[in-house]
């Protein structure tokens, strides 16, 4: 009796160690398996999707007959571009792997960036910026459909420098821009070979803004004291609990200055045709006046600018999908409420 209570105490203790290194084993490959998946690279050829609308639009502007007689030269049509394409393969097959083949169409690369006040999605761009230059030819072209008012300048200085590296190689680079393109969202359009924006889109914006809050009346009204201890004679200028001096505001105010200078700088050295002085006043514009300043080159859609490439290109678009937290997927939905709550509560055009 005593050897089996022996025996069952030392199953029982293997049994622990057992299920203890599992566990731990369990834990190092989920966390693998989360850094393996923390996001997704997307490539779609969406060129069949421009082509699908085409023809759809095309057929129902036909009449029955020449509906009937479209589709069959559009099937033929097919056809004939499935066969090349085989062809093409068998010849790729024989021939070296960086052989150009003469019937094939260049790349046109779409990325998109929706920014927002903080520009975290400069991570998502990067990667795919990165995916883009690893394949792209001399060929080929890059759109990148730009959206932002902008934000703060360390986020947004990263991600134009990111738009750079196209420039940087050479690489025909083109923003495109819908809605808006203000402030850190202009200095990310400013980077491109060309500007085109819808005809109501806003751009411009040069300017930088900064506002504090500032609770010290109220805090002293309730006998608060608030003690702010710093090493450096403007390590804080300003403050939101201790009283400001007019020193600090002087300095603050000057900070501001000096980033607005490297702004019109930036500004200058990528669109050096435009009047800096007349359009760095922190005023924004819609896209058909601001064509008139120079700030953008043409006026157009995102859509009208890519199909005008169909023929000539293989449109290609490029996502990065990062896996989002919980406490993202909250704070972003959020944020869309309260948007939806100031645009219906303010004024329509």
């Amino acid at each position: 009796m005593n050897w089996f209570s022996q025996y069952s105490l030392f199953l029982a203790e293997t049994a622990t160690v057992v299920i203890a290194i599992l566990a731990v084993l369990i834990f190092i490959l989920s966390q693998r398996r989360k850094s393996l998946t923390a996001g997704r690279l997307s490539v779609k050829d969406i060129s069949h999707e421009y082509e699908q609308v085409k023809d759809d639009m095309l057929m129902s502007s036909l009449d029955e007959v020449e509906a009937k007689q479209f589709n069959k030269e559009l099937k033929k049509q097919k056809k004939l571009e499935k066969k090349q394409a085989k062809q093409a393969a068998k010849k790729k097959g024989s021939t070296d792997d960086n052989a150009k083949l003469p019937d094939a169409k260049p790349k046109l690369f779409v990325l998109s960036f929706n920014g927002s006040m903080d520009a975290h999605e400069v991570e998502e761009l990067r990667q795919e910026i990165t995916a883009v230059l690893a394949i792209i030819k001399p060929e080929d072209q890059v759109v990148v459909k730009l959206e932002s008012p902008g934000g703060v300048v360390h986020g947004y200085g990263l991600a134009a420098s990111q738009l750079l590296r196209f420039r940087t190689r050479n690489i025909p680079f083109i923003a495109v821009v819908d809605k808006v393109a203000a402030s850190g969202g202009y200095m990310m359009a400013c980077t491109a070979s060309k500007i085109v924006a819808a005809p109501f889109a806003i751009v411009g914006s040069i300017g930088v803004v900064a506002q504090i809050p500032n609770f010290n009346r109220l805090l002293k009204k309730h006998d608060v004291d608030i003690e702010l201890q710093t090493a450096g004679e403007y390590k804080r200028t300003l403050t939101m609990f201790g009283e400001n001096t007019d020193e600090g505001r002087q300095k603050f105010k000057q900070e501001l200055e000096e980033t607005h200078l490297l702004f019109k700088d930036f500004v200058k050295e990528y669109r050096p045709n435009v009047d800096i002085e007349q359009v760095a006043t922190g005023e924004h514009w819609f896209a058909t006046q601001a064509k008139e300043k120079g700030l953008v080159d043409e006026i157009s859609t995102s859509d009208d600018f890519i199909l005008s490439h169909l023929d000539t290109y293989k449109i290609i678009a490029v996502s990065y999908q990062r896996k989002q937290k919980l406490s993202e997927k909250l704070s972003k939905n959020v944020v869309k409420g309260m948007e939806r709550l100031f645009f219906r509560q303010g004024n329509a055009l």
